[in-house]
């Protein structure tokens, strides 16, 4: 009897013990489900506002000659637009009056949710570059940075799909910047002209980007050593 009494004890802690460890093993593998779910949400929001925070490259400018033997300064710039991809396009180059320069563009910004989850055709502001001029001269007067009629050369090897999807956009743009059902329909926030516009000098190196969720910025900093080299070749 006694015997008996201490095998159902015996079995009874056997019992008690596993469900204890099983209890364990089940509150451990939650709580690792949940850290690996929170981990996961982190990373997640953290590609969001990497997203959102993204500025690309867009085109540099550099001073290659000013002279004002005919009593206007006279700026000649050189031009380097870069593709979504961030390769850049055949330079251009554009003589301005004065010493200021105006880059004048279409911007249009997407929706910021499409920006957010990353969209392949909507996941970043575009910019489609229109004129220039200087400060001595009236927008009007203004220089095209693309032939006129011409596919922009920014879509000569860009794929098929993105090309067709944002020139139809430019063939709108007028009617997205003045239509608002039309603009949620295309998933447009906004589509307006923007300018950048500031001093330009020799050496120094000037820089526009593109916001993800947002438009254009002018940045300088110094001419950089591979810059100069091919200066001296201009000359």
């Amino acid at each position: 009897m006694l015997r008996a009494l201490w095998k159902i004890i015996a079995l009874s802690c056997l019992v008690l013990t596993g469900s204890v460890a099983l209890w364990k093993y089940q509150d451990h593998t939650a709580a690792s489900r949940e850290i690996a779910r929170l981990e996961q949400k982190t990373q997640m929001l953290e590609q969001v506002v990497q997203r959102l925070g993204d500025e690309k490259r867009v085109a540099e400018l550099l001073v290659t000659e000013q002279s004002d033997s005919s009593g206007t300064l006279q700026t000649t710039l050189l031009f380097v637009e870069y593709t979504r991809g961030g390769e850049s396009l055949p330079p251009k180059v554009f003589t301005i009056e004065g010493k200021l320069a105006h880059v004048d563009a279409m911007v249009i910004k997407f929706d910021q949710h499409f920006v957010a989850e990353g969209d392949a055709l909507r996941g970043h502001s575009i910019a489609l570059f229109t004129k220039i001029y200087g400060d001595k001269q009236s927008p009007a007067s203004a220089v095209n940075i693309d032939e006129p009629g011409k596919v922009p050369d920014i879509y000569n090897d860009a794929d098929p799909k993105l090309a067709a999807f944002e020139q139809s956009l430019w063939n709108d743009f007028w009617r997205l910047a003045a239509d608002e059902d039309f603009r949620k329909e295309r998933g447009v926030r906004v589509a307006m002209g923007q300018g950048v516009w500031g001093m330009f000098e020799k050496d120094k190196l000037y820089r526009v980007t593109l916001e993800a969720d947002g438009g254009l910025n002018l940045t300088a900093e110094p001419l950089r050593g591979i810059y100069r080299e091919a200066m001296k070749k201009l000359h």
